[in-house]
């Protein structure tokens, strides 16, 4: 049987084809020190992990359950976001909770793009908005992001193009992988340049909470809720990767939109992970003081090993990775973190993965215990 022609325009995901060779250098016996994917090592809290298996005596948890989440955890994202940047929607219409926020990449391109529709994209950015763009047979189109101009979209050169195909317009601040922010009045451009060119944009937020003294959702700037889409997710903030929870928020009409194609692709999510999230979403302030307390060590050990390296770095970026640059005269990205796999047994994600705009950088982990960055430490 062929496939499909989609399956043309992708590839497989790098991360799954890297590590399957990363576990065959373990199979081998080599020591290695994974620093390469986001994915936290870290529990989540025990009244977390007590909700779930409260949960599983539940009259009903292991029924299907609705579409659109338990009311209370609906409520729970709304109080969140209240709480946490002072945006107010509506927990009936105004979110809808994900199996993670990547889902919400693919059912938001299905819900809004035609075939032959255009997609700005960042460059260096997150993988995923090009593939999904090219499996819905829209068109990717790439803005260029640079540490000149911040890891931020030159708008006023986009103005200058033609964008009447365009369709959507993804964003993530703060930014995967580089960890750049943006400020109030830079997002405030960013939902009027929509707003200009009739395009949704859509912001990805997951990092927000880690290591940053700022949080800011794009929904906060008065107008977005009219052009704008946010995507935010447990997995990062909450240590919940493997649970796949997320939750998209925007406008009553955007978000039945993609209701729609979502009520098409699953019949719900869990009742005890759900049960789960709400108490994650609950959190007092201590859980993120621990948590960043354990990544600000974290961080501070791979300036060190980043300093070994001899590359340069952003001490005001943020989340859960460091974003380098490499030497003068160094070799490609690919070929210097594959160096230092071979040679000191440690994997590095190079900064290419995410477009070519990443050539010359490599992206740190901080998914990794003190002690182990000690060791990649030693080993140079």
């Amino acid at each position: 049987m062929i496939a499909a022609n989609r399956l043309n325009t992708v590839e497989e995901y790098y991360f799954s084809k890297k590590l399957r060779e990363v576990r065959g250098l373990m199979a081998e016996g080599r020591p290695i020190i994974n620093m390469g994917i986001g994915s936290p090592d870290l529990e989540p809290s025990i009244d977390v992990q007590n909700a779930v298996k409260e949960a599983l005596r539940h009259d009903g948890a292991h029924q299907y359950q609705s579409y659109q989440g338990l009311p209370e955890l609906r409520e729970a994202f709304s109080s969140f976001y209240k709480n946490k940047f002072g945006v107010t929607v509506n927990p009936q219409n105004e979110v809808l909770p994900l199996m993670g926020s990547k889902e919400g990449i693919m059912h938001i391109s299905l819900a809004f793009l035609n075939p032959g529709d255009e997609v700005l994209i960042p460059n260096p950015g997150y993988p995923t908005y090009t593939s999904v763009t090219n499996l819905v047979g829209a068109v990717p189109r790439y803005y260029d992001l640079t540490d000149k101009n911040g890891w931020f979209p030159d708008l006023e050169e986009l103005k200058g193009q033609d964008l009447s195909k365009v369709k959507i317009m993804w964003t993530s601040y703060p930014h995967m992988p580089t960890g750049a922010t943006a400020n109030r009045e830079q997002l405030t451009d960013l939902v009027a340049f929509s707003k200009e060119n009739d395009i949704l944009l859509v912001n990805d937020n997951p990092y927000s909470f880690v290591l940053n003294q700022s949080p800011i959702s794009i929904l906060e700037i008065e107008g977005a809720m009219d052009v704008a889409l946010e995507l935010n997710s447990l997995s990062k903030t909450f240590n919940m990767a493997g649970w796949r929870v997320g939750m998209v928020l925007g406008n009553s009409e955007h978000i039945n939109a993609v209701l729609k194609v979502k009520s098409n692709m699953d019949s719900g999510m869990f009742y005890g992970i759900q049960k789960g999230a709400i108490a994650a979403l609950n959190s007092s302030e201590s859980w993120f003081n621990e948590l960043n307390a354990v990544y600000h060590e974290r961080r501070e050990l791979m300036y060190t090993l980043a300093d070994k390296l001899q590359c340069t770095y952003d001490k005001d970026s943020v989340g859960m990775f460091v974003w380098a640059k490499l030497p003068k005269g160094a070799s490609s990205s690919e070929k210097f973190i594959d160096e230092v796999l071979y040679d000191k047994n440690i994997f590095i994600t190079p900064g290419t993965i995410f477009g070519s705009n990443g050539e010359g950088y490599i992206r740190f982990s901080l998914c990794v215990t003190a002690d182990k960055i000690k060791e990649a430490i030693n080993r140079f």
